[in-house]
């Protein structure tokens, strides 16, 4: 017996943060979401709904629960991420779940327990308002890494809408931005350290193709503002290189994020990349490099003229007695694989601060405020 009512969204947030659910391919030995799949497919079993756990990665398991009885093919499919980054770091105990002053404190409380805690209360209050379409709830595994709970999802569930109740402050988000990821070798000529006749410094030559990807950042910002995404951006990750002191090293990588608006293609962006480091190779002597990498994740944009845009848009209104807010955000979620799936999909949730930092927190209203609009957007989109 939970100490918790279950059926408050507050309350449920609270019996969710004290699930340890760390991601374990970020934390490794962490235990992952096995213990909190299993509360989330128990809470919708006993209201319920028809329950499947998918968990073709062995100890990620994912929940997907359906309300049963549809009679007409409305479908909406609210996503919400289960892991969360590690306590390690959190000051005080982020598995205990502490209201004061309006908010709940404790590690995922923001990012993104709270707004799955409102997803599952709307999916069940709607379901008691009674609904003719079908709602799916998608309480997913490994978004803070790897994203496998969403993919998963995927290949067995669809809808022709979707919300992903990641902290947007309250905020309508209808864009956000994607990235590809490069890996640069810059290749040298290995040479023990005191045959300069010999050696090509794989270093040094790296530092030209440096120097031109910060002009091509530059560059980048500067181009036209696409609406709340602003401009594309372009960064050096991670750079390796050299064996020891003595001696001349034959490689350097560089690996290389590019963070992408609506309209842009990975082929394109590597066309740019491309482009830039032929100058390089052009003007500076013994200059080699192989552009390997490629992995990409597709921006967010979705029409704001489109249904489940106003169908926030005035159920928020109707709450909240505001007209909500637009957002663009520069990071990548889940969204854009719903939508590249064909599920439209917008994100809506808490308020809040503190995403992967030393406090975190929700605020109590914001997690009822979510659990109401989205109940109304449920109950309209499917009837």
């Amino acid at each position: 017996m939970s100490k918790y009512n279950l059926d408050d969204p507050v309350e449920l947030l609270c019996a969710l943060t004290e699930i340890n659910s760390v991601n374990s391919t970020l934390v490794p030995g962490a235990p992952g979401e096995a213990e909190i799949a299993d509360f989330i497919g128990q809470w919708f079993s006993d209201r319920n709904f028809e329950v499947t756990r998918l968990e073709a990665t062995p100890g990620r398991p994912s929940i997907v629960a359906c309300s049963k009885g549809a009679t007409t093919d409305s479908k909406i499919m609210l996503n919400g991420h289960i892991d969360t980054v590690t306590i390690a770091s959190y000051e005080g105990d982020g598995l205990e779940a502490i209201r004061k002053d309006g908010n709940v404190y404790g590690r995922g409380t923001f990012d993104m327990k709270g707004g799955l805690a409102a997803q599952m209360v709307a999916a069940h209050r709607a379901v008691q308002r009674g609904i003719a379409g079908q709602v799916i709830v998608a309480a997913v595994s490994d978004e803070e890494h790897g994203n496998v709970g969403t993919e998963e999802v995927l290949k067995h569930f669809t809808a022709d809408v979707g919300v992903v109740a990641e902290p947007t402050m309250l905020g309508l988000t209808v864009a956000h931005k994607g990235f590809v990821w490069f890996e640069l070798t810059i290749t040298g000529l290995a040479a023990h350290g005191s045959r300069h006749d010999l050696g090509i410094d794989a270093i040094t030559k790296a530092g030209y193709a440096l120097v031109a990807l910060d002009k091509y950042a530059a560059e980048l910002t500067s181009r036209p503002h696409v609406k709340y995404l602003e401009t594309p951006s372009v960064h050096a990750s991670i750079i390796k290189g050299g064996e020891e002191l003595s001696s001349y090293p034959a490689e350097c990588t560089i690996a290389i994020e590019r963070r992408t608006v609506p309209g842009e293609t990975p082929e394109a962006v590597r066309a740019e990349l491309v482009a830039i480091l032929d100058d390089v190779a052009a003007s500076t002597k013994d200059f080699s490099y192989e552009l390997g990498g490629g992995f990409t994740r597709a921006p967010l944009q979705v029409s704001e003229d489109h249904k489940i845009v106003s169908l926030i848009q005035n159920s928020f209104q109707a709450h909240t007695g505001k007209p909500i807010g637009f957002r663009g955000e520069w990071y990548w979620t889940d969204a854009a694989l719903m939508n590249d799936a064909g599920i439209t999909t917008v994100l809506f949730g808490v308020d809040g601060e503190g995403a992967h930092a030393a406090t975190e927190w929700a605020t109590e209203s914001s997690v009822h405020t979510v659990a109401d609009v989205l109940t109304d957007v449920v109950v309209e989109w499917c009837n």
